[in-house]
């Protein structure tokens, strides 16, 4: 080997240390240094103070040697359109048409059984919509007959009594209620004198009052009903409040009526 080739192997190996130096110094970064090196679409890194990075200038290109995470600088913008809209519309608008619960009554002046079906609705699901068919036995009559309730409630507050119970101190509402049948009428039949009894036997107008106490099924042990609440009311009819303002003689008990209830919450 002559001088020329060691001289040129010396100068290439320096060379060489001196190129390693830099690059040991930079991959070794204390936990307070701030990179700021990075090109507009890179990656957003969350590090933590014992992650290590090592990094290149010039190119922007990070070497990750332990990090967290890594989260992506730029937001996929979803863009819907007019038929996505519409669908979306009409979904929703379906939706509502969902019994949300079922009830089971006994009396109310709508039969001695009622079941029927309603919707919650109101920020505080504070209004009720129900529809409801009842069982008349035929007592005195020749046969049994179908009546039809629609029915409207409030309740204005709930209080939570703790361990799932809760109550509506109040209820309140109305319901129309008619009867299916020959013998029933809306408008009077001529076979009477035009005025004699001046109201319909087929619809009736009724008003109540009420409590109610609901307790709410643990999540781990519903089957179908997410709660179950009873109910009391006390009601009356159109009818029978004209008969209490003309008749002195007659008592609440002859134109009030009790019944009870129960409602399965569906969803």
């Amino acid at each position: 080997m002559n001088w020329s080739n060691s001289k040129y192997i010396l100068r290439a190996g320096v060379l060489s240390i001196l190129l390693i130096i830099p690059c040991l110094v930079s991959a070794i970064c204390r936990t307070d240094t701030i990179i700021k090196n990075y090109k507009p679409d890179s990656v957003r890194i969350v590090i933590k103070s014992d992650s290590v990075i090592a990094y290149h200038t010039g190119d922007s290109l990070f070497t990750i040697l332990q990090a967290d995470s890594v989260i992506s600088n730029t937001k996929e913008s979803i863009v819907h359109t007019r038929y996505d809209k519409r669908v979306h519309r009409m979904r929703k608008n379906w939706e509502r048409i969902i019994p949300t619960h079922s009830k089971i009554q006994f009396a109310g002046n709508m039969g001695l059984l009622s079941f029927g079906t309603g919707w919650d609705y109101g920020k505080h699901n504070q209004w009720e919509t129900d529809l409801l068919l009842g069982f008349l036995p035929k007592y005195s009559s020749k046969k049994a007959k179908i009546t039809m309730t629609l029915k409207q409630n409030y309740m204005p507050w709930s209080l939570d009594l703790g361990k799932g119970f809760s109550t509506e101190p109040l209820s309140c509402g109305l319901y129309l209620n008619t009867v299916f049948g020959d013998q029933f009428w809306v408008h009077e039949p001529d076979r009477y004198p035009k005025g004699y009894y001046g109201f319909s036997s087929k619809v009736r107008i009724h008003i109540y009052l009420g409590q109610r106490l609901t307790y709410e099924i643990d999540p781990r042990r519903r089957f179908l009903a997410k709660s179950v609440t009873f109910f009391y009311e006390l009601s009356t009819c159109d009818l029978y409040l004209i008969s209490a303002v003309t008749n002195n003689y007659l008592r609440p008990r002859d134109y009030l009526s009790l019944s009870f209830g129960l409602k399965f919450q569906w969803l």
